[in-house]
């Protein structure tokens, strides 16, 4: 048993909370092998809808910069792909994960992954008192966020939190570090 090293670093940016009404409008993925990026892909995706101000205000990301970006159905098998049988990385990895599955699902295409939650290892191994949201965990940790809520920035800093992480606590906590299932339930949209 061994602390994992491969696997794809995933952050989304969101119209909003819920998979099955909101949509994705930016996924950042970062690709890591033994312990070091090996790849970074990042792209805007239109989610044919009006942006609310506050995910405006959050990600930085306006109407316009959607306007000439792929929607969902032309980028998630390139995700999927980048992904293979790598197992997931991410701050609340669920949240993701439900995206890009009921996105997957909406293809036809399987995506049935094992990932590793930085949120539930910084909720462990924190102080109770401290935050544990992916700003306050890299900043308690020396993590640089640069560019914070923008999926790209926040993948890779998800990846250096991990690495920080297991540097602190892995040899002693070996289990908690190992990829869970992941299980989200979705159907296949229907057509109005």
């Amino acid at each position: 048993m061994s602390i994992p090293q491969d696997y794809v670093s995933v952050d989304l940016e969101t119209t909003g909370l819920n998979p099955k009404i909101d949509k994705i409008i930016e996924i950042g993925m970062v690709i890591v092998r033994n312990g070091q990026v090996e790849q970074e892909y990042s792209t805007l995706v239109n989610p044919y809808q009006q942006l609310r101000p506050e995910t405006v205000e959050l990600t930085g990301i306006r109407d316009e910069m959607l306007t000439d970006a792929p929607g969902i159905s032309r980028v998630i098998g390139k995700c999927l792909e980048l992904c293979g049988d790598l197992p997931l990385l991410g701050h609340k990895i669920l949240f993701d994960y439900s995206f890009l599955k009921k996105a997957a699902v909406n293809e036809g295409m399987e995506f049935e992954k094992q990932g590793i939650d930085t949120l539930k290892l910084c909720r462990k191994f924190m102080p109770e008192a401290e935050k544990k949201n992916l700003s306050s965990a890299c900043a308690y940790y020396g993590v640089d966020l640069t560019g914070a809520h923008r999926a790209s920035h926040d993948a890779l800093a998800t990846h250096e939190l991990y690495q920080r992480l297991t540097a602190a606590y892995g040899e002693a906590a070996e289990e908690d570090f190992l990829p869970k299932p992941l299980i989200y339930k979705i159907k296949r949209e229907q057509p109005a």
